[in-house]
C-alpha cells in the first residue's frame, strides 16, 4: 500500500479507512494505525472543528503515519489553503456540481503554475523545513502530494459525473449518499430506481477516467457491496456510531442480564 493518497489515487487496490468527527485525543492516530487503516476521514464541515483543531489533528495523524483526507466546510478560497497549509495530504470539497466548479478547486489547491494557491513556506504543509530545497522544486513536490477528492452529493453533480471526472487535478469521486438522496426528493430511500440510476452514473464516470472511488459506510456488509461496483476508497463508520453501537449493546446486554435474574 502507498504511504500517501497521491500514491493510493493512482491504485485500484481497496484502501479502508475511518471517519473522525467527534472523539479527537492525542492518540487517535495509532488508535487508527493500530486498527489497520489507511487513512482517515477528517471532518470539518459536520462536526465544528475548528483550524487551531485541524493543525493539531494533523500533527496526531503524522505520528502514527495515517494520511489525512479533509472534508472542508465550504468552497471559498480562504478556508481550502489554510486546510493545505496546515498539511492535510487530501482535500475534500463537498457539493462539486460541475467541471468548472472541479476546476476551481483544482486552482484552489494547487500552486501555480497548475493553481493560484498563495504560496507559504516553512509553515506545517511543509514541516518547517527552513531551506536546502528550492522554492520551485518544493512547489511541485506540494502539488504532486496535495490530492482532491470531489465530493458529489447532488442531482446536478451526478448528472455531471463524467464531465467532473475527466477534469484535471480531479483525484477521486467521492459519493455523498444521503445529500445524493435529499437532492433527488428521494432522502435515505437508497434502492429507489433514481438514486441507483445517479449511482451508477458516477460509478460509470470514474471508470471511464480511471479514478478513484470512495464512499462512507455503516456496515463491512455494505463496503463489500461497494467495493465489488468499483469502489476502492471505503470509509468504515463514523465514530460517533462505531462508539454508541458499541456502548448501547454492552449497556444492554448487562441491563438484559440483570432483569432477567
Amino acid at each position: 500500500m502507498e504511504a500517501n493518497l497521491a500514491g493510493m489515487t493512482r491504485s485500484r487496490n481497496p484502501k479502508f479507512g475511518h471517519y473522525v468527527g467527534e472523539f479527537l485525543t492525542p492518540g487517535i492516530g495509532h488508535i487508527l494505525a493500530a486498527a489497520g487503516c489507511d487513512y482517515v476521514f477528517f471532518d470539518m464541515e459536520h462536526s465544528g472543528f475548528s483550524f487551531e483543531t485541524l493543525k493539531q489533528a494533523v500533527r496526531y495523524f503524522e505520528a502514527a503515519s495515517v494520511p489525512v483526507i479533509v472534508r472542508s466546510p465550504s468552497k471559498d478560497y480562504d478556508v481550502i489553503a489554510r486546510i493545505c497549509d496546515a498539511g492535510a495530504e487530501g482535500i475534500m470539497v463537498p457539493m462539486i456540481k460541475d467541471a468548472a466548479e472541479a476546476e476551481q478547486m483544482v486552482h484552489h489547491i494547487k500552486y501555480p503554475p497548475v493553481g493560484g494557491r498563495g504560496v507559504a513556506l516553512g509553515i506545517a504543509h511543509d514541516n518547517y523545513h527552513a531551506g536546502g530545497v528550492s522554492v520551485s522544486e518544493r512547489l511541485e513536490n506540494a502539488n504532486k502530494r496535495t490530492t482532491f477528492f470531489a465530493l458529489i452529493e447532488t442531482s446536478e453533480g451526478a448528472e455531471n459525473a463524467d464531465a467532473i471526472a475527466a477534469t484535471p487535478g480531479v483525484d477521486c469521486l467521492w459519493v455523498g449518499h444521503f445529500d445524493l438522496t435529499a437532492s433527488l426528493g428521494i432522502p435515505g430511500q437508497f434502492e429507489n430506481l433514481d438514486y441507483l440510476t445517479a449511482l451508477g452514473r458516477i460509478i460509470q464516470a470514474a471508470k471511464n477516467h480511471n479514478r478513484s472511488l470512495g464512499r462512507l459506510v455503516g456496515s463491512p456488509k455494505e463496503g463489500l457491496a461497494d467495493l465489488k461496483q468499483g469502489f476502492d476508497f471505503c470509509c468504515y463508520a463514523t465514530d460517533t456510531a462505531l462508539y454508541q453501537g458499541a456502548l448501547v449493546a454492552g449497556i444492554s446486554e448487562l441491563r438484559s442480564a440483570v432483569n432477567d435474574g
